[in-house]
């Protein structure tokens, strides 16, 4: 059995047909796991955004291994994928917005970006425990410490969907007067699915009571519904 698993290990590791394809699928699977978690919460980099990254990151790994082992370059098979490192900043960048009141967002998404971009190298060169691992701890940085980091913030984050968006400039406007104006307002997809709706992230400074706070918003006409992030 051990035997087994040692002769499994090392044919793995071998850069073959079937492992290339294996490395592009993980990269696939693990991209879509964080990208999936990422579009949930409204992040312009989404699924599609982060398989890409994944899989773009994979293939220079690969790229160099297959320049050394196939076209016999005698290289640094690290000198393509070394690049990624530095160059996925410019995309992260992209994330990074400056809004109203100097509030930043975007940060995470970016970070995301780049810790995906990592990920795919570390598929790329056969690494497959510490992409595996490194994915997980990236899916519970984002989507189990961000609850926890909201909590210990005196704010409260709340997801409003509109069914018109015709009436988006009147309930920013009564959400603005709940909260005496100490607010912060970013437009998302609509989590309900209906392609009609719009969302809104509405994060508001004080927390007094947040529940009070989002059935006020809830009874607002044209919010579709509202729920405490």
């Amino acid at each position: 059995m051990l035997e087994l698993l040692s002769g499994l290990n090392s044919y793995f590791h071998e850069f073959n047909f079937i492992t290339v394809v294996l490395r592009l699928v993980l990269s696939v699977v693990i991209g879509a796991v964080i990208g999936n978690e990422r579009g949930r919460h409204g992040s312009a980099a989404g699924l599609r955004t982060h398989i890409l990254v994944c899989i773009g990151s994979a293939m220079t790994a690969l790229t160099g291994m297959f320049l050394n082992d196939y076209l016999g370059f005698d290289g640094d098979v690290s000198r393509i994928s070394a690049q990624v490192i530095s160059g996925i900043g410019f995309l992260g960048a992209g994330m990074i917005i400056v809004r109203s009141s100097n509030v930043i967002t975007g940060l995470t998404t970016a970070a995301g970006m780049w810790a995906t971009a990592a990920i795919g190298i570390a598929l790329g060169y056969g690494f497959y425990a510490g992409a595996v691992f490194g994915a997980l701890a990236c899916f519970f940085t984002a989507a189990v410490l961000t609850k926890v980091e909201r909590r210990r913030k005196r704010s409260v984050h709340i997801y409003v969907e509109i069914s018109e968006p015709s009436k988006s400039g009147f309930v920013a406007e009564e959400i603005r007067k709940i909260s005496n104006g100490d607010m912060m307002l970013e437009i998302s997809k609509p989590k309900s699915g209906k392609s009609d709706h719009l969302g809104f992230y509405v994060i508001i400074a004080k927390r007094d009571d947040g529940s009070d706070i989002r059935e006020r918003i809830e009874h607002i006409d044209g919010v579709y519904f509202a729920v405490t992030e």
